[in-house]
């Protein structure tokens, strides 16, 4: 099968969209350690901005399937925008009406946003070329979306942590500090939804080469009940849910844990550190997909698995700025974990491909779940340090899961089809 005129533009064209998921996910991170002070809310309730993020996931995927098969790729993509740029432009009415719960709505609009770029991105991304290239096409697209995940914190940090309620001083007026604040988080937001703006033109610009390109709507997966007949399905779903949980609650303590354990960082400082963590992550996966060719998967991701469990025992075994190294070095070994999570259980699925994929996307709703209650630990100890018991478990449950499979043979020896980015 020859490669369609046009596909290597389109291609371009739809790896921005990785880069753009992997951006706004990750500015999430340091608008936990801004809204915590400038609402003054506890853990817990500062790490409902993750839950109202990552429940999406749960709430909009099927939803996203049914609106992709209806109106096609590039339509999808550009209600997807669309969405995302009005959820950033709810950010200043929820912050202007002081509305903490506002800005958890504005967040869960964004991120339904992004379950349906998703949804319609990852099928692009394989087919959009030769298909021998399409393993290559798909690693550089997720390079981009870890160069998002790098970049967003620290432009989250530079813009919500610098100033304002993080300037400290007595003589600050704490109104006058704290709208400062406010107003911080709109201009980051507002900045991202620009990026939405532009990123909408130029997939407009490209529709018609886009969809020309694109494959059959019916190899896109639908809904994923018949994937709960299968054992595989379900151990996979719970790996994939416990490794998104453990990942997101890091991220989303990383600033403020960086900040009261690192002798003379200040909040910004702290949330730009935090692209280290992410960092770690683009790095792996380079190294990773080398390694994958030699390696078995199971045996890499319990070695993965296992290597960011015993991090996070070390880190609260030690605390304080070595502790608080330590916890930035457990990206790198995140960075295979929801691919090789992803094929290893299609390869072993009784259930379609299709269902099984909606099901193991449908799991990524352990972001929303994990981080509440690694925030509650923290809230219950007065410190985040205890707290990375939390991601620990989810590391150890997915190293479970890379153990059976290091054990068990695939249910068939034929390729199966490339993980979406994550």
């Amino acid at each position: 099968m020859s490669e369609k005129a046009g596909s290597g533009a389109a291609f371009g064209y739809v790896t921005t969209l990785f880069f753009a998921w992997g951006f706004v996910t990750s500015v999430i991170d340091p608008l936990v350690a801004s809204v915590k002070a400038v609402f003054q809310l506890n853990y817990t309730e500062a790490m409902l901005t993750q839950f109202a993020w990552f429940i999406a996931y749960g709430v909009a995927s099927l939803p996203a399937a049914a609106i992709l098969s209806r109106v096609g790729y590039s339509r999808a993509i550009l209600i997807a925008l669309g969405g995302m740029l009005a959820g950033c432009l709810m950010i200043p009415v929820a912050t202007t009406l002081d509305l903490y719960p506002g800005v958890l709505a504005a967040l869960f609009v964004i991120a339904s946003g992004v379950t349906l770029l998703q949804v319609a991105a990852n099928p692009l991304s394989a087919a959009l070329g030769r298909p021998e290239h399409s393993h290559f096409r798909l690693t550089l697209s997720q390079a981009f979306n870890s160069l998002g995940t790098v970049l967003g914190p620290r432009l989250g940090a530079s813009v919500m942590l610098a100033g304002g309620v993080f300037a400290g001083g007595a003589a600050l007026d704490h109104a006058v500090s704290r709208t400062e604040s406010l107003r911080a988080i709109d201009l980051a937001f507002l900045i991202v939804g620009a990026f939405f703006l532009f990123v909408g033109v130029l997939i407009w610009t490209a529709r018609r080469r886009i969809d020309a390109a694109a494959p059959d709507r019916s190899a896109i997966a639908g809904a994923p009940w018949a994937a709960f007949r299968s054992g595989w399905a379900l151990f996979g779903a719970l790996a994939i849910f416990l490794y998104v949980g453990a990942e997101v609650s890091i991220g989303s303590m990383l600033t403020n844990f960086l900040h009261d354990n690192i002798p003379g960082s200040t909040m910004q400082s702290a949330g730009e550190m935090v692209s280290y963590y992410w960092g770690g992550a683009m790095v792996g996966r380079f190294v990773g997909s080398a390694l994958l060719r030699r390696a078995s998967a199971g045996v890499l991701l319990s070695i993965a698995a296992l290597s960011a469990a015993g991090l996070c025992l070390v880190v609260t075994q030690l605390g304080g700025a070595t502790g608080a190294y330590v916890a930035l070095t457990i990206g790198l070994f995140n960075s295979i974990m929801f691919p090789v999570i992803f094929t290893i259980t299609l390869d072993r699925s009784s259930a379609a491909a299709s269902a099984t994929s909606g099901l193991l996307c449908m799991a990524i709703v352990g972001g929303a779940a994990l981080p509440v209650l690694a925030g509650k630990v923290a809230d219950l100890a007065g410190t985040l340090t205890p707290a990375f018991f939390v991601p620990m478990a989810g590391y150890l449950g997915v190293a479970l899961f890379a153990i059976a499979a290091a054990r068990g043979r695939p249910r068939t020896a034929s390729a199966t089809p490339p993980a979406p980015a994550h």
